[in-house]
């Protein structure tokens, strides 16, 4: 049995959209047939995610918001003693977005069939990631489902919630950005032209200042859509380019040799890596196996890599924390806590301690950096603006001194 998504016109001659679960599509057409409906197209949800996600690269992952609020209702529904089938149904009733929707009822009939959650699940692994599927399996394989969901849910909310202050925290500062950038051009393309022609017709040499203003001035008005289109080419080059590993793991490796940048990306990396680690050995996973899944969330390459070296030196008989200070990448304090952990048997704990120090140093780094961002926008935009009325006033002034 599957879930198919159909088309179809109703007794009234309306569109109608809906989820059918059958084994072909020729049944789900007769099922709406039987209603007085005319079928106009039925795909099984399976089959149309999959062709999505070889045709498109962005857009394709549900929100982090909606991925939570699913975990959590699912966590919820299986924690009271519903059958996971019946949970996944109530759960698929309870959202209202069409495609979300289609998708559970396509995990729901993958399980009718007698294959697992997370067999089911892997089905749209463009939604549900590696960790999704290996900690539902973990807690299948030790009859302690309910538990894993709710630690699961756990885990994705505060994901969501990370990532929503994160957005929060750069939205601000990109805005300003964005509008210091428009003022001062606005300035140099339209107001300063206007404002010296009227020093054309007196002959007079003008000063420095205003040639300099003058110059830049005529560069943004004649040049400023051509710079515009490279900078809007080179962005898109540089995103062609972040698809090639070798790129992507030479840009990210000089992300973690600048200064400020490179705390940021070790200590968000990290974060995400002992949290991750975390979930998966509380859940049952082998150690080596949780490396490894914990290595896939982290965005940074070389960060990446030397995790898995790491899970290799373990295997060769290392301790956890020795092979991961190794690479020199993860803060002292994070080695230091798995150490501990490791020593006194209680390592996910001490995971999780150290996930919850990391994510609090950055959102004080973050705040730390926004708060000092403010004034330095507020000085460029105040200097911009002095320089341009300084070059407008001293033709102005030298004017004065010659009618004197």
């Amino acid at each position: 049995m599957g879930a198919f998504e159909y088309t179809a016109l109703d007794a009234r001659g309306k569109e109608t959209k809906g989820v059918l679960e059958g084994d072909t599509p020729r049944q789900v057409r007769a099922m709406l047939r039987e209603r007085g409906w005319v079928p106009l197209t039925v795909e099984e949800v399976r089959q149309r995610e999959q062709r999505k996600q070889r045709r498109f690269v962005l857009f394709q992952r549900i929100g982090a918001t909606d991925l939570a609020l699913i975990t959590r209702q699912l966590a919820t529904l299986v924690g009271s003693g519903l059958p996971v089938e019946e949970a996944l149904r109530a759960v698929s009733q309870q959202t209202e977005k069409p495609r979300l929707k289609s998708m559970i009822m396509g995990v729901r009939s993958r399980v009718l069939e007698g294959h697992s959650l997370a067999t089911a699940l892997a089905d749209y692994p463009h939604v549900f990631s590696e960790l999704y599927r290996s900690t539902v399996e973990a807690g299948e394989q030790s009859g302690y489902i309910n538990v894993v969901l709710e630690r699961l849910a756990d885990y994705t909310e505060s994901r969501q919630q990370l990532q929503h202050k994160l957005m929060l925290a750069l939205l601000y500062p990109v805005l300003v950005s964005l509008v210091a950038i428009a003022v001062v051009l606005l300035l140099l393309a339209y107001v300063v032209p206007q404002v010296v022609q009227m020093f054309e017709h007196t002959g007079q040499q003008l000063p420095l200042l205003t040639r300099l203003l003058i110059g830049v001035s005529d560069f943004v008005a004649a040049y400023g859509l051509i710079m515009g289109l490279a900078l809007a080419l080179l962005g898109l080059g540089f995103a062609y380019l972040m698809r090639y590993p070798g790129f992507r793991r030479r840009f990210h490796a000089l992300l973690l040799k600048l200064p400020l940048i490179a705390k940021l990306v070790r200590g968000m990396n990290t974060a995400r890596f002992a949290r991750t680690f975390s979930i998966l050995t509380a859940s049952g996973v082998p150690v080596l196996e949780a490396m490894r899944i914990s290595a896939q969330v982290m965005v940074n390459l070389p960060m990446r890599e030397a995790v898995e070296e790491a899970a290799m030196r373990v295997r060769e008989g290392a301790s956890i924390h020795e092979a991961l200070a190794a690479s020199g990448y993860f803060p002292p304090m994070t080695v230091q806590l798995i150490g501990s952990g490791e020593a006194s048997g209680d390592l996910e704990t001490m995971l999780d301690r150290a996930a919850d120090n990391q994510e609090r140093e950055m959102e004080t780094f973050l705040s730390a950096a926004m708060g000092l961002f403010e004034p330095v926008m507020i000085l460029f935009m105040g200097g911009a603006v002095l320089v341009i009325v300084l070059a407008i006033m001293l033709p102005i002034l030298d004017m004065n001194s010659l009618i004197r």
